[in-house]
Protein backbone atom coordinates (compact mmCIF):
# COMPACT_ATOMS: atom_id res chain seq x y z
CA UNK A 1 0.00 0.00 0.00
CA UNK A 2 1.15 3.53 -0.79
CA UNK A 3 1.41 5.90 1.72
CA UNK A 4 0.42 9.00 0.63
CA UNK A 5 0.80 12.37 2.17
CA UNK A 6 -1.07 15.65 1.09
CA UNK A 7 0.20 19.17 1.01
CA UNK A 8 -2.97 21.61 1.10
CA UNK A 9 -3.06 25.07 0.55
CA UNK A 10 -3.87 27.77 -1.42
CA UNK A 11 -0.05 27.67 -3.19
CA UNK A 12 -1.38 31.72 -4.50
CA UNK A 13 1.74 31.17 -5.59
CA UNK A 14 3.83 28.57 -4.48
CA UNK A 15 7.53 30.00 -3.14
CA UNK A 16 10.59 28.08 -2.83
CA UNK A 17 9.27 27.64 1.10
CA UNK A 18 6.91 25.21 0.12
CA UNK A 19 9.67 23.60 -2.78
CA UNK A 20 11.25 23.03 0.55
CA UNK A 21 9.01 21.34 2.43
CA UNK A 22 7.75 19.61 -0.87
CA UNK A 23 10.89 18.08 -1.16
CA UNK A 24 11.89 16.85 1.95
CA UNK A 25 8.81 15.48 2.74
CA UNK A 26 8.77 13.47 -0.45
CA UNK A 27 11.59 11.38 0.83
CA UNK A 28 9.67 10.20 4.02
CA UNK A 29 6.44 9.05 1.87
CA UNK A 30 5.49 7.01 -1.30
CA UNK A 31 3.24 9.80 -2.60
CA UNK A 32 3.12 13.24 -2.31
CA UNK A 33 0.19 14.92 -3.73
CA UNK A 34 -0.56 18.79 -3.36
CA UNK A 35 -3.96 20.06 -2.63
CA UNK A 36 -4.98 23.05 -4.29
CA UNK A 37 -7.69 24.88 -2.69
CA UNK A 38 -10.69 26.31 -4.71
CA UNK A 39 -11.82 28.88 -2.79
CA UNK A 40 -13.18 31.55 -5.03
CA UNK A 41 -14.11 33.57 -1.97
CA UNK A 42 -10.32 34.14 -1.08
CA UNK A 43 -9.56 36.08 -4.24
CA UNK A 44 -6.75 34.05 -5.25
CA UNK A 45 -4.45 36.26 -7.97
CA UNK A 46 -4.05 33.06 -10.09
CA UNK A 47 -6.83 30.87 -10.96
CA UNK A 48 -6.62 26.88 -10.07
CA UNK A 49 -5.31 26.27 -13.15
CA UNK A 50 -2.74 28.23 -13.07
CA UNK A 51 -0.90 27.27 -9.42
CA UNK A 52 -1.87 23.74 -10.83
CA UNK A 53 0.65 24.43 -13.39
CA UNK A 54 2.90 26.45 -11.54
CA UNK A 55 3.15 23.94 -8.84
CA UNK A 56 3.43 21.10 -11.69
CA UNK A 57 7.12 23.06 -13.22
CA UNK A 58 8.20 23.86 -9.79
CA UNK A 59 8.17 20.55 -8.59
CA UNK A 60 9.33 18.50 -11.66
CA UNK A 61 12.80 17.45 -9.61
CA UNK A 62 10.16 15.48 -7.43
CA UNK A 63 9.39 11.99 -8.61
CA UNK A 64 6.81 11.45 -6.56
CA UNK A 65 4.22 14.76 -6.46
CA UNK A 66 1.09 14.93 -7.66
CA UNK A 67 -1.18 18.30 -7.69
CA UNK A 68 -4.69 18.17 -7.65
CA UNK A 69 -7.48 20.43 -6.90
CA UNK A 70 -10.15 20.45 -3.79
CA UNK A 71 -13.05 22.47 -3.56
CA UNK A 72 -14.01 20.59 -0.13
CA UNK A 73 -12.75 19.86 3.44
CA UNK A 74 -9.02 19.04 3.30
CA UNK A 75 -9.54 15.81 5.59
CA UNK A 76 -12.00 14.32 3.10
CA UNK A 77 -10.04 15.15 0.45
CA UNK A 78 -7.21 13.30 2.35
CA UNK A 79 -9.60 10.35 3.21
CA UNK A 80 -11.06 10.32 -0.38
CA UNK A 81 -6.84 9.78 -1.28
CA UNK A 82 -6.31 7.11 1.10
CA UNK A 83 -3.55 9.67 2.72
CA UNK A 84 -2.00 8.69 5.84
CA UNK A 85 -0.69 12.23 6.62
CA UNK A 86 -1.20 16.06 5.87
CA UNK A 87 1.99 18.14 5.96
CA UNK A 88 1.73 21.49 7.01
CA UNK A 89 4.34 24.71 6.88
CA UNK A 90 5.40 26.08 10.18
CA UNK A 91 7.51 29.01 9.64
CA UNK A 92 7.26 31.32 13.05
CA UNK A 93 5.86 30.46 16.75
CA UNK A 94 2.78 32.80 15.40
CA UNK A 95 1.75 30.26 13.62
CA UNK A 96 1.22 27.60 15.63
CA UNK A 97 -1.42 28.35 16.94
CA UNK A 98 -3.50 28.53 13.97
CA UNK A 99 -1.87 25.09 12.56
CA UNK A 100 -3.11 23.63 16.08
CA UNK A 101 -6.40 24.29 16.06
CA UNK A 102 -6.38 22.93 11.74
CA UNK A 103 -4.91 19.83 13.31
CA UNK A 104 -6.91 19.05 15.91
CA UNK A 105 -10.16 20.23 14.16
CA UNK A 106 -9.18 17.35 11.16
CA UNK A 107 -7.99 14.87 13.21
CA UNK A 108 -11.85 14.90 14.72
CA UNK A 109 -13.02 15.33 11.24
CA UNK A 110 -10.10 12.34 10.47
CA UNK A 111 -9.32 10.46 13.03
CA UNK A 112 -6.63 8.17 11.18
CA UNK A 113 -4.79 10.67 9.28
CA UNK A 114 -2.13 12.30 11.11
CA UNK A 115 -0.91 15.91 10.67
CA UNK A 116 2.83 16.72 10.73
CA UNK A 117 3.86 19.99 11.01
CA UNK A 118 7.68 20.76 9.01
CA UNK A 119 9.71 23.90 9.11
CA UNK A 120 10.98 24.62 6.33
CA UNK A 121 14.88 25.79 5.27
CA UNK A 122 15.39 28.89 7.67
CA UNK A 123 16.23 31.36 4.59
CA UNK A 124 12.90 30.42 4.15
CA UNK A 125 11.46 31.18 7.24
CA UNK A 126 10.16 34.92 6.28
CA UNK A 127 8.56 33.64 3.05
CA UNK A 128 4.53 33.64 2.41
CA UNK A 129 2.74 33.78 -0.86
CA UNK A 130 1.38 37.55 0.52
CA UNK A 131 4.57 38.56 0.76
CA UNK A 132 5.69 37.74 -2.72
CA UNK A 133 3.06 39.41 -4.16
CA UNK A 134 3.68 42.28 -2.47
CA UNK A 135 7.26 42.24 -3.23
CA UNK A 136 6.52 41.79 -7.06
CA UNK A 137 3.82 43.87 -7.72
CA UNK A 138 6.39 46.61 -6.36
CA UNK A 139 9.04 45.20 -8.88
CA UNK A 140 11.20 44.04 -6.04
CA UNK A 141 13.67 41.41 -6.47
CA UNK A 142 11.62 38.30 -5.58
CA UNK A 143 14.34 35.37 -7.81
CA UNK A 144 15.83 34.01 -4.57
CA UNK A 145 12.82 33.47 -3.17
CA UNK A 146 10.21 31.27 -6.21
CA UNK A 147 11.19 29.37 -8.90
CA UNK A 148 11.43 30.69 -12.44
CA UNK A 149 8.31 30.42 -14.03
CA UNK A 150 6.06 31.83 -10.66
CA UNK A 151 8.21 34.84 -11.33
CA UNK A 152 7.88 34.89 -14.69
CA UNK A 153 3.70 34.37 -14.21
CA UNK A 154 4.01 37.00 -11.22
CA UNK A 155 5.57 39.52 -13.69
CA UNK A 156 2.99 39.04 -16.46
CA UNK A 157 0.37 39.58 -13.85
CA UNK A 158 1.33 43.36 -12.30
CA UNK A 159 3.14 44.56 -15.72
Amino acid sequence: MLRKVIYPGTFDPIHNGHVDIATRASKLFDQLIFGVADNPSKEPLFTVEERMKLIRESTRHIRNVQVKSTPGLVATFAQDESAVALIRGLRHVSDFEFEFQMAMMNYHLAPEITTILMMPDEKFIHLNSTVVKDVAKLHGDISDYVPTMVMEYLKIKFH
